[in-house]
């Protein structure tokens, strides 16, 4: 059996591109002149800002859900990567709108059963673990690495408050977030 169908590759891509759309804009090169200060629009895509925002929460957002899918099949359940077209859109929506909110909700990961509480919270735990992995990186190369270029200290500190946001906000115990299966797993363990 592969590990990803072909739907799942071009899924996943999709949902990678989408997503570095949403956040494309959290990284602005300086305004130099009137002249990039006009090319800047909302409705235009600079190419750098794009790969920038890929590069920022591509990670996150990819690794995230990849981590529920091994887990699930670890535990030799069946898992794979859908996309969300409700969560796609409303992220597009806002981005779209100029809203000072970002949702990204791009997808989840289908498992065949749920198996025992034990397999419920890991695998609901380890997308939210891989944000705070990330977090946790970004955190001690900022801390320990005193000198380093500016776009470079840009990346870590975005890769930190992205991964730090995603790991809090799917914390929370509300279905259909991770954080209510991590709770309905602990429950079950007990």
């Amino acid at each position: 059996m592969a590990l990803f169908t072909f739907g799942e590759i071009i899924s996943l891509i999709i949902t990678a591109l989408v997503v570095a759309y949403i956040f494309t804009g959290i990284y602005r090169p300086r305004i130099v002149s009137i002249e990039d200060y006009y090319k800047r629009s909302r409705w235009k895509v600079d190419k750098e800002d794009f790969l920038f925002a890929l590069y920022v929460a591509g990670p996150a957002v990819i690794l995230h859900e990849l981590l529920h899918k091994f887990v699930a099949l670890a535990f030799g359940l069946n898992a794979q990567f859908f996309i969300s077209p409700f969560g796609l859109g409303l992220g597009l929506l806002l981005k779209i709108i100029g809203s000072p909110f970002i949702i990204v909700a791009p997808g989840y990961v289908g498992i065949s059963s749920l198996g025992n509480p034990l397999h419920t919270f890991l695998i609901a735990l380890a997308g939210p673990l891989t944000n705070a992995v990330l977090w946790l990186i970004a955190y001690l190369v900022l801390k320990n690495k005193q000198v380093m270029p500016r776009k470079e200290a840009i990346f870590w500190n975005l890769t930190k408050i992205v991964n730090q946001w995603l790991f809090i906000f799917n914390m929370i115990p509300i279905p259909p977030l991770d954080g209510s299966k991590v709770l309905l797993g602990l429950i079950g363990l007990f």
